[in-house]
């Protein structure tokens, strides 16, 4: 392990090279180019607005329904958009995967920081929603706001690395993928506030680690306020999930070319 690392970060110049070209040919022909980064999640959240504020309202405990739900679209989009794109890495540069040796983490991880890019874009949107809606920034959000990023990025890897390494073999896992994060949307706390799930069945969907997350940010950025223990849970849940995900890695890389 303490090898795989060490020769990863001899390939940290790559990582950083790739994700770069990730970013331009993503946007290099694109007539909105960075906007798309702030559109996604903004229409998501203007969408649901409109249907939990006019249609089924939703009691958000008087926080502004679209602050509520956009900042959990924008990370959602940052999930579900990396372990997409992660998943499809290897097979879509298999041409490299075949020819040259590197540590092959590099093709998922570059994918996931370029879409942490557009996260850090789409959450520059919120500070113009808070100061629209009058929402004080408190110094604790912005001291422990990347603690939160942070557990996220790492549940992202541990899935991302996973499902790339499976997709190689099985190449029905991208498609398996797109059903399971449908239904991992409804089963987390972006529509909706986590006290809308009944108390008996609170400490199960806590094991969701998007919720702890979801609520972090909430916590963080519009309650001005520590993160519960949901939070620590997500964490313990992540940390477990990136170390399966890198061992599985690890364990399959030598047989991506042979089968790539």
């Amino acid at each position: 392990m303490i090898a795989n690392l060490r020769a990863f970060l001899r390939a940290r110049s790559l990582l950083r090279e790739w994700t770069g070209r990730t970013l331009r040919a993503r946007y290099q022909q694109s007539l909105l180019g960075w906007l798309w980064a702030f559109i996604q999640p903004a229409a998501q959240a203007a969408i649901l607005t409109v249907v939990f504020t006019r249609l089924v309202p939703v009691d958000t405990g008087g926080t502004p329904y679209v602050a509520f739900a956009y900042l959990a679209t924008a990370s959602w989009a940052f999930l579900s958009s990396s372990l997409v794109d992660m998943t499809s890495s290897l097979v879509d540069n298999m041409n490299l995967v075949n020819k040259i040796y590197f540590p092959r983490e590099v093709l998922p991880l570059a994918a996931m920081l370029a879409r942490l890019v557009d996260f850090a874009i789409a959450g520059a949107l919120f500070i113009g929603i808070a100061i629209y809606y009058r929402i004080p920034i408190f110094p604790i959000g912005l001291l422990m706001l990347p603690v939160v990023v942070l557990v996220q990025m790492a549940l992202v890897v541990g899935l991302g690395l996973a499902a790339a390494a499976m997709n190689v073999f099985v190449r029905d896992v991208r498609s398996v993928l797109l059903l399971v994060m449908q239904l991992w949307f409804y089963a987390s706390p972006v529509i909706y506030p986590v006290q809308a799930v009944p108390e008996r069945y609170r400490w199960l969907y806590d094991l969701n680690p998007m919720v702890g997350i979801i609520e972090a940010y909430r916590d963080l950025l519009l309650r001005g306020r520590v993160p519960d223990a949901s939070l620590a849970t997500a964490a313990i849940v992540t940390l477990a999930l990136c170390g399966f995900g890198y061992v599985l890695f690890k364990r399959v890389e030598f047989r991506f070319a042979d089968m790539v």
